[in-house]
């Protein structure tokens, strides 16, 4: 398979794996749990902190576990002022990013370099934290597209690629574009195993249900036809047929074929599945039962705005919910809520983890929080955002979105939209007029005013609501966590900086065997903290140095047989400790494996 070659790529090419493990720290201030409980890791969690740390501070915990990832990176235009700033442990690469730009920008000839050093490691990662029957969707748009498609190919496999879709970002073209308006994004889609992915479809919207009809009154519910003839060549689809109205067709419409054979079509008309109009004399078709196609329909790979939302719908959005004095101080290209809403439609359960390394204004965690609300499903969010606004911005959005936020104003929901040109007005005027009024009758009931406009060649029905108070909150909860210093195990030596149980007992059990740590209990007296198919692991360990350097941390007699006695599945015993008053000829006839810390910690494989 072609790879793509890039500046820094064998520097950055297994630098996650040298990227230490942290602890989480929940910071209980900054959380919003729910009544009555405490912040914990196991809710929605908000994590302030560099994506690559983050990332790597979740594998413990979420290897394997995440079943949707959808990231909204830089774009890389030139004009997002992002900086690279990874700590590779290269030489050459610190030399070469000194005399470089950073932050990033236009005049910058290598950032396409940086961009992908940069996206390399943390792809990787969310590999790693990808469930096996997960997806990861990707927005990104011209600048890096081609370069991405690349990159998931060698990480994710080119076997695993599932679409790209275009996103309609803008709702009129932009008249100051030097040569074309630049109106969509690309969303791209790929699974962790294809084999595996099993995916939602989208519901039908009032519109396309409206086309379904029982003008005859069919006890099967409404139905809309389709054509009986097509052009595929079919060898038993040139027959006459006799209407009941006495009208006799010699056969289908030249260079066309009949659907079904002859007698497969008259079985169905005595099912009254063909429909011969009103004076029964017209061409017959077939008849489409709503209650018989799919649930739902199937995914696109064109979004359009109306269904999905635009730029300057995201960005009202945001400004209606933190009460920005204009659009121009929320992000650049924001993305609407209804778009994220789109992805978990398709790619989540209700029960499912998504993740957004790239959180930004949160609008993930706001797309969940609704998707929840609409379905009581009850998914959780994990957001990841490196910059100060983490909590100002980030996590006061989700604050506001759960509890309700105060408003004053009007609060405006568009409701349908429609692009016209002389052509489709003229051909639809009619079925357009009628979903105008449609739509207008329904909103009725739950807004004060529906204000219909034509902008830019755009029919757009907005429903507006005067709010004096407060607009409603979702509900939900989320935790505030921030990154704590690194899981260096060899500071028991000195005693500084000893990360707590839970969080050792986490590490140790991943960096042994590659899973993550679904709970964490008590000590105990065998040091019992988890197990897979082929391993028991076990921790002795206290965050106190006078403990660590005395007889108690030790592996004696004791804690052997505890550990023995507690094996009754005869897997593997895995033991770690700081030091062991036993051989290992003794424990290896227990089926026991000690591993000192700090020296020892490293991942086993195998028998």
């Amino acid at each position: 398979m072609p790879t793509l070659e890039f500046k820094g790529k064998q520097f950055v090419y297994s630098h996650h794996l040298s990227v230490p493990f942290r602890e989480l720290r929940v910071d209980a201030g900054k959380s919003l749990p729910a009544e009555g409980q405490k912040p914990s890791l196991d809710d929605n969690l908000i994590i302030h902190g560099d994506n690559l740390e983050a990332l790597k501070a979740l594998l413990p915990t979420h290897a394997g576990k995440i079943d949707c990832i959808f990231i909204d990176p830089p774009y890389n235009t030139g004009n997002e002022g992002w900086c690279y700033n990874d700590n590779v442990r290269s030489p050459l690469m610190r030399e070469w990013l000194k005399k470089s730009a950073n932050p990033v920008d236009k005049e910058d000839l290598e950032r396409h370099d940086k961009w992908l050093c940069m996206m390399w490691p943390r792809l990787n990662l969310l590999h790693e934290l990808l469930a096996e029957e997960g997806a990861i969707i990707v927005t990104l748009d011209d600048n890096e597209i081609h370069r991405m498609r690349d990159l998931m190919d060698e990480i994710f496999g080119d076997e695993n690629f599932i679409a790209t879709c275009l996103w309609q970002k803008n709702y009129s073209p932009k008249n100051t574009a030097e040569f074309f308006s630049s109106d969509h994004d690309y969303v791209l889609i790929y699974a962790k195993n294809k084999a595996s992915l099993s995916i939602g479809s989208l519901d039908r919207t009032e519109a396309q249900e409206g086309r379904y009809k029982n003008p005859d009154n069919d006890p099967r519910g409404p139905w809309k036809t389709s054509d009986l003839s097509a052009r595929n060549p079919y060898s038993e689809g040139l027959y006459s047929i006799q209407c009941p109205g006495g009208r006799r067709i010699d056969g289908p419409p030249k260079g066309n074929y009949w659907r079904v054979a002859e007698d497969k079509f008259w079985e169905m008309d005595k099912d009254n599945r063909i429909w011969w109009g009103n004076d029964k004399n017209s061409i017959p078709q077939i008849k489409r039962f709503l209650n018989e196609i799919r649930e739902g329909r199937v995914p696109q790979t064109i979004w359009f705005y109306n269904d999905v939302g635009h730029t300057d719908q995201a960005k009202k959005e945001i400004k209606q919910i933190l009460s920005f004095e204009n659009t121009a101080d929320v992000f650049i290209t924001p993305k609407p809520v209804k778009l994220v809403e789109r992805v978990l439609q398709i790619f989540s359960e209700p029960d499912s983890i998504i993740l957004d390394s790239f959180a930004g204004s949160g609008t993930t965690a706001h797309a969940v929080l609704e998707a929840n609300r609409k379905d009581d499903g009850n998914r959780r969010f994990i957001l990841v955002e490196c910059e100060d606004y983490a909590d100002t911005l980030t996590a006061e959005r989700v604050r506001r979105v759960i509890n309700g936020y105060a408003f004053t104003g009007t609060q405006r929901e568009e409701l349908y939209s429609e692009k016209i040109t002389w052509s489709n007005f003229t051909k639809k005027h009619h079925q357009i007029m009628l979903e105008v009024e449609h739509f207008e009758q329904k909103a009725q009931a739950s807004f004060d005013k529906v204000k219909k406009e034509i902008k830019d060649g755009v029919l757009t029905v907005t429903g507006e609501r005067k709010i004096e108070e407060k607009a409603p909150g979702l509900g939900g909860s989320f935790t505030f966590c921030t990154l704590g210093e690194p899981i260096e195990v060899e500071s028991l030596l000195t005693g500084q900086g000893l990360p707590g149980f839970e969080a050792l007992a986490r590490y140790v059990f991943y960096t042994a065997t590659g899973r993550s740590l679904d709970k964490v209990g008590r000590p105990s007296p065998d040091g019992f903290i988890g197990e897979t198919d082929l391993f028991r692991i076990h921790l002795f360990y206290q965050p106190d140095p006078a403990w660590l350097r005395s007889n108690e941390a030790a592996l004696n007699a004791e804690r052997v047989e505890a550990v023995a006695k507690g094996n009754r599945s005869g897997k593997r015993a895995i033991v770690f400790a700081v030091a062991k008053f036993m051989s290992q000829k003794e424990l290896t006839k227990r089926r026991i494996e000690f591993c000192q810390l700090p020296y020892a910690v490293h991942r086993i494989l195998g028998d």
